[in-house]
């Protein structure tokens, strides 16, 4: 008798599954602890509140960095920066090959530029449609829509099934820019047996259908004819077909569009290097905008979720070297408030409203659709592909939970939801977590990448809720003081020495009673120096203040 395959095929997510944003999955073949992989996106997230000082947050690949000789390769599925903002950073450590679509090979290019790896990081470009063979896994680009140009599923079939990885799409009729979702070829993968489906929870709890670009081009085109004075519009650099509606209906109505944002210029050029945009109008600089009447300009800018250094901000601040926004003049946020961004997005909103700067939202007007499915473009995803199994990615836990309820309440077999780190086999055999890798979070700390779990961020972040307190003692070798305690505040509010004006002085002497009370063999010992004073001055910081801060005693000797 034939002896039976050891071949597993599991799915393993290291992000983007229990949050959105920062996706990485695995998908493995072969038998246990000897598959071969490849990897599906490698993105990152933002940094915010909880991490002061970091901008990025990516995926900690260490689990296939340890087996980068079994990882065939990495396929992008397109080009936002929660799918390809790692790869520059991540690619040293995993040194694979990396397949993309023409458009998101020249973002990723641009990106492994700026490091300097753009030599040793070789990106295949595979058009639209084409097929990829990489070990056991035969791989082929499924056309899907998006709000960014040629989104991509992939249709991956292996020895033990195919499995279709949606990445994230919607169901777009009229996309403006790209082709429409190859419905033909889902429906015959569909007839032809998919074992597991991949697929978007972004927009789960959201009813209906997420609308098409071509209905909000023409919203624009009404509501910007309606305008006086100067107009900004402000989206995602990265909706190619958004930035063209709005070009389109500011030229329908006699303005003239300035760019403005690095991001901006970015992704037009990028764009235009791969075909696209090629009858765009003429646009001006932001400089000559300056100079023309101000009901014949309209700004496209970067910053629609109030990022700090954005062209927006700094308009809003009057501190953008070119472009300038007065009195009775019009924003229209073109965009959606992401979770996590509403207090930076409100705060812009404000600064702007202050200078009688009128404001446009989605829930004013309509001039923005999500580029994710609603539950009824779930069910009509699942409706042609029929798979065996569904497996929500791209979400918090709460979205894949819903997301499993809701596949299963469309008679598809089973559901299995699988957070980052959990092993997911699923064949043979029934869906099942079959083990548990480590999956952390690496920071990029100006230009290090540190683990979250570095001493250091965990103490900046202390510090940016309670503040710092420096004790310093001057001992010679018999622990005797010779001079004077010292102590520097940071962080710490004014208000504490305006009600106690000894604050300073009443620590300096709590510290150098705590060294005078110590043992000579003790006062020898700087841990047993640092402990005694640690504990006498606390208290009084807390009376004062309230809170225990950060509080480090240095202990100098000198001979």
């Amino acid at each position: 008798m034939a002896k039976p395959s050891e071949d597993e095929l599991v799915f393993l997510p290291l992000g983007g599954c229990g949050e959105i944003g920062m996706n990485l999955s695995l998908i493995g073949f072969g038998p246990e602890g000897r598959q071969q992989w490849i990897m599906v996106d490698l993105g990152v997230t933002f940094g915010d509140g909880r991490t002061p000082g970091i901008d990025l947050i990516m995926a900690d690949p260490d689990f296939i960095a340890r087996r980068k000789d079994d990882l065939l390769g990495l396929v992008l599925t397109h080009g936002h920066e929660d799918h390809i903002g790692a790869v520059a950073r991540l690619w040293p450590q995993l040194r694979c090959p990396i397949f993309a679509t023409p458009f998101t090979a020249e973002l990723v290019r641009g990106k492994l530029d700026e490091v300097g790896l753009e030599q040793e990081a070789r990106v295949t470009v595979v058009e639209l449609g084409g097929h990829i063979e990489l070990g056991p896994f035969d791989i082929e680009l499924v056309t899907l829509t998006h709000s960014i140009l040629e989104p991509n599923g992939l249709a991956i079939r292996t020895p033990l099934g195919t499995i279709l990885h949606t990445g994230d799409w919607k169901i777009d009729p009229h996309p403006l820019i790209g082709d429409t979702t190859d419905e033909a070829y889902l429906r015959k993968m569909g007839e032809e047996g998919v074992l597991a489906m991949l697929c978007d929870s972004t927009n789960v709890f959201v009813p209906g259908a997420s609308g098409s670009e071509a209905d909000v081009r023409a919203s624009l085109t009404d509501l910007i004819g309606t305008l006086k004075n100067r107009v900004a519009v402000a989206c995602f650099a990265s909706n190619i077909a958004r930035v063209e509606s709005v070009v389109d209906a500011a030229t329908r109505n006699g303005r003239h569009v300035a760019l403005v944002g690095r991001s901006m210029h970015k992704y037009t050029e990028a764009a235009r290097a791969s075909g696209y945009l090629c009858d765009l109008p003429k646009l001006v600089s932001a400089d000559d905008a300056g100079f023309m009447p101000r009901d014949k300009v309209l700004y496209l800018c970067t910053g629609s979720q109030g990022e700090p250094r954005a062209a927006l901000s700094r308009i809003a601040n009057d501190d953008h070297p070119e472009a300038v926004l007065e009195q009775d003049d019009t924003v229209i946020f073109s965009s959606r408030v992401i979770p996590g961004n509403d207090i930076a997005i409100f705060d812009l909103q404000n600064k702007l409203a202050e200078r009688g700067i009128e404001i446009i939202t989605d829930s004013d007007h309509f001039v923005h659709v999500s580029g994710h499915p609603c539950r009824e473009e779930l069910a009509t995803m699942y409706s042609w592909v029929r798979p065996q199994i569904a497996v929500p990615v791209h979400g918090e836990m709460r979205h894949l939970l819903e997301h499993a309820r809701l596949a299963m309440s469309l008679q598809v077999p089973d559901a299995a939801v699988a957070p980052n780190g959990s092993m997911l086999r699923l064949a043979p055999g029934p869906a099942k977590i079959i083990d548990q890798v480590e999956s952390g979070r690496l920071y990029l700390d100006g230009a290090l990448l540190v683990s979250s779990h570095d001493p250091a961020l965990q103490l900046r972040r202390r510090m940016s809720f309670t503040g710092h307190v420096v004790v310093t003692v001057v001992l010679d070798a018999g622990g005797d003081l010779l001079a004077d305690a010292r102590v520097r505040l940071a962080g710490v509010p004014q208000e504490t020495l305006a009600r106690d004006p000894d604050f300073v002085t009443s620590i300096e002497g709590a510290a150098e009673d705590a060294v005078d009370r110590l043992s000579n063999k003790r006062a020898r010992d700087d841990f047993a120096v640092e402990e005694a004073v640690r504990r006498a001055v606390r208290p009084h910081i807390k009376r004062v203040w309230g809170k225990r801060p950060l509080l480090d005693v240095d202990v100098i000797r000198t001979d």
